[in-house]
């Protein structure tokens, strides 16, 4: 097994991911002057009555993320879309925003091409490829954002310059002041209980990296805003840490899942349970997370809660993201494996591009 210390991250960070998550606070500003740039609202057309996004992986995340904060103010529905095609209600009245990092996602240029047909009004962020030339060429509006980074690793990116825009649009209040405190939030984690240099014993990011070395993680959110936190950490796990999991959600899971924490019992030593606990959580879903802990208890099953930090619910879904990151990066450190390659998505593509 290898530590967590600056060498083996050194040794095994070959691609430098934990710079990436070391500079993510910067990357909040960075997204954040782009989102101020945005001057083309007037081309959007007026009087949509629903929002869907389309895109895939890493370029979706951050819509997930976005329709999870703005649900308690934005009024227009929000759909997040994860295929080649689009639903049957997109049409003239449909923003539809599309996502792709790479501006390549074949899924998600096949959504553009139907939303082009259902005569969606459109918005594409991306960092160039496909998607950029479609959108020159059709005349919709576009947001860049920057290229060299995996599309996992770009969620400010994805996220805050739509927040934003959304704010221009009247969709939303203002929201520079909770983009602020986000950043100083982030911040003040790396510093002082993230970071490479702080030891297991203050960083809640080794810590919990340690506890799933060699466990299958079941991880659980909350609808209200921990849903997108508990996705995220099941692909970052998977991406980074090379590492299978699986996440569910409160209060569903009480209607269902909790009867199965009885077998099967020769594997029940090999899970761990990661609760992504947020002050905003609806008090009856705290009450469910307890009970739900003594009945999961029962089966000597190590179970870990993760809290998030910061007042606004941009930082602490922002923060439990940001814990989650750099655990997978650790346990990727303890797998002895680099975090940043994904050769099986790689072999996929490669796969697919012969049929």
């Amino acid at each position: 097994m290898c530590k967590m210390n600056t060498e083996s991250i050194k040794r095994l960070d070959k691609s430098k991911m934990m710079d990436l998550l070391i500079n993510f606070p910067k990357q909040l500003s960075d997204a954040a002057d782009i989102g101020k740039g945005i001057d083309f609202t007037a081309k959007i057309r007026k009087g949509f009555n629903k929002i869907v996004f389309t895109g895939l992986g890493g370029s979706a995340i951050g819509a997930d993320l976005i329709r999870s904060y703005v649900a308690g103010e934005c009024r227009v529905p929000i759909f997040v879309n994860r295929d080649y095609t689009l639903p049957a209600f997109v049409d003239k009245d449909t923003l539809l925003i599309v996502s792709s990092y790479s501006g390549n996602t074949e899924e998600t240029l096949s959504a553009y091409d139907e939303g082009l047909k259902k005569g969606a009004g459109i918005v594409a962020i991306t960092s160039n490829g496909e998607l950029k030339k479609r959108a020159e060429r059709d005349g919709f509006p576009f947001i860049i954002i920057p290229q060299g980074y995996p599309p996992r690793c770009a969620l400010g990116y994805s996220s805050i310059p739509i927040i934003m825009l959304f704010a221009k649009l009247g969709l939303i209040s203002d929201k520079a002041k909770e983009i602020k405190e986000a950043i100083e939030v982030m911040e003040g984690l790396k510093k002082d209980a993230l970071s490479p240099e702080i030891g297991k014993d203050k960083n809640i990011a080794k810590e919990v990296a340690g506890e799933l070395l060699n466990r299958y993680a079941i991880i659980y959110g909350a609808n209200q805003h921990t849903d997108v936190v508990a996705t995220r950490w099941r692909g970052q796990l998977a991406e980074n840490s090379k590492a299978v999991s699986s996440s569910h959600l409160f209060p569903e899971m009480n209607h269902n899942e909790i009867v199965g924490w009885r077998n099967p019992k020769n594997l029940m030593k090999n899970f761990l349970v990661l609760i992504l606990r947020d002050k905003g959580d609806h008090p009856r879903v705290k009450t469910r997370m307890e009970i739900s802990k003594t009945i999961i208890s029962k089966e000597d099953v190590k179970i870990v809660e993760v809290h998030s930090k910061g007042k606004s619910i941009l930082s602490r879904i922002f923060s439990l993201i940001y814990i989650g990151d750099f655990v997978s990066v650790y346990l990727a450190i303890l797998n002895g494996v680099d975090p940043t390659p994904v050769d099986s998505v790689m072999y996929l593509k490669n796969e697919l591009a012969k049929v």
